[in-house]
């Protein structure tokens, strides 16, 4: 039986079907790690007496390591194969935890938190691993899935403050660090290596060289995909941490009460990133990016709108009235920002495996990695415009141009590639087979044919 035979077969099996549940949760229990300075670090905060700009630059500390880790991961992944790159990922790393539950000053915090921080990179392995076992038209299915372990972070935001008030904060890092050496231990024992590294085990197919595997870097639509990402990806990383600090200074809540509430915008956040990815499959990853982007602008508009009081000079005198977003309505608009955040992530993703089918790591790596940088430079933004302005809804003032920003620039490539190829339609030949796509009509149709795809 040929090299070629056998790894058909083991794409066949339950193999595929094994390594996409396993390694689901592997990075659920990453991504809880990845996530667990927001609750910890409400705790580091109090007793070391860190202002708003210190806490930001702590919680987001984790997110840095975990942003700029995965292009490289992801290149060593595509190499070597993600199997072996994700056990010793998640061994390393819970050594880093541990330590998070012994040091004692902000500047070992920040050491021990940028180890912590590798849980993070885990995303850039598990995709190149999950991609290489299934096809194109089930790899956003499969990748949603997979990508449905941002779930940690509700987990972390819902049990951490339970446990830290149960056992202490220290003890619960503590729990932490030895389920994910757990966790690392039980993947590789349940999983395989994918097809493409036991091609290239078996020597069928060479290993690209390096040049070649960033190659597709220096393409500015990998660039446009990366800065989607640093809103959808990013932008719900920073919430998740960001947001028990809001609750409790804006609404006057306790850490477990706004422990509980961002886990109710973490939680449907993750849980539907599958559902992205299926419905991109079924209508296009370009049509959800647009729901994405349209109605989270209008509710990071929304939020952006600070508690204000109004005085209007009437006839008979001043008419006060005032407007403030309630708490069931802040949490209303949160859960459902979370949501078109998590399909949109998805259908980011979805991208990737059509249009760099042979560069997924890189690739993925790369989006990631910006995306990851956005869970870092957010919540210090966030944390400095607190500062600046005294104003708690800023934060939603810089992701509404954020989101903005993005849209216009992906509405304004896809114009300009409709046009092109619209108007490249027009050069064909005058043949009679031919005058629908030449008329107002076909090119129309030729053009929401070309919405449609991706």
């Amino acid at each position: 039986m040929s090299s070629a035979t056998t790894i058909e077969s083991t794409r066949s099996s339950t193999a595929p079907l094994r390594a996409l549940i396993v390694s689901t949760g592997a990075f659920t229990i990453c991504f809880a790690v990845w996530t667990l300075f927001s609750i910890v670090g409400v705790k580091i905060k109090q007793e070391l007496g860190l202002d708003d700009s210190q806490f930001g630059l702590l919680v987001a500390t984790p997110v840095l390591t975990g942003a700029l880790s995965r292009i490289f991961l992801g290149l060593v992944s595509d190499r070597f194969g993600g199997r072996p790159v994700f056990a010793i990922l998640m061994l390393l790393t819970a050594a880093a935890v541990y330590a998070v539950s012994v040091v004692s000053s902000l500047p070992m915090f920040l050491l021990a938190a940028l180890g912590l921080g590798f849980s993070g990179g885990s995303f850039a392995v598990g995709v190149s691993y999950v991609s290489k076992w299934f096809d194109r038209a089930r790899q956003g299915t499969a990748l949603g899935i997979f990508g449905a372990g941002t779930i940690g972070t509700a987990i972390t935001t819902f049990g951490a403050p339970l446990m830290a008030e149960a056992f202490g904060w220290r003890e619960t890092v503590r729990i932490y660090a030895f389920v994910l050496a757990a966790a690392s231990v039980l993947f590789y024992l349940l999983t395989q290596d994918d097809p493409a590294a036991a091609a290239r085990a078996s020597g069928a197919v060479k290993p690209r060289r390096l040049t070649e595997e960033l190659a597709p870097l220096t393409r500015l639509r990998v660039w446009r995909f990366s800065l989607y990402y640093f809103f959808v990806f990013g932008a719900f990383v920073a919430l998740a941490s960001w947001l028990p600090r809001y609750y409790m200074g804006m609404y006057g809540l306790t850490l477990a009460g706004a422990g509980l509430l961002t886990t109710a915008f973490a939680l449907p956040g993750a849980a539907f990133r599958a559902l992205g990815g299926w419905v991109s499959d079924l209508v296009g990853a370009r049509t959800v990016m647009y729901l994405t982007f349209i109605l989270s602008s209008i509710i990071c508009f929304v939020l952006s709108y600070p508690a204000t009081d109004y005085v209007v000079h009437g006839i008979r005198g001043p008419i006060v009235f005032s407007f403030a977003i309630s708490l069931p309505a802040f949490v209303a608009l949160t859960v459902v920002l979370g949501f078109f955040m998590a399909i949109g992530m998805a259908a980011v993703y979805k991208h990737i495996p059509v249009y760099y089918p042979e560069h997924v790591g890189a690739v993925g790596g790369l989006v990631g990695a910006i995306g990851g940088l956005g869970g870092f430079f957010l919540p210090i933004a966030f944390g400095v415009m607190n500062d600046l302005t005294g104003v708690w809804t800023s934060c939603f003032m810089l992701l509404f141009v954020l989101v903005s920003l993005a849209l216009a620039w992906m509405h304004g490539a896809i114009r300009l590639m409709e046009r092109g190829k619209i108007g490249a339609l027009r050069t064909l030949p005058q043949l009679p087979e031919m005058v629908e796509l030449h008329n107002s009509s076909g090119a129309t149709a030729g053009r929401n044919r070309l919405r449609s795809t991706q």
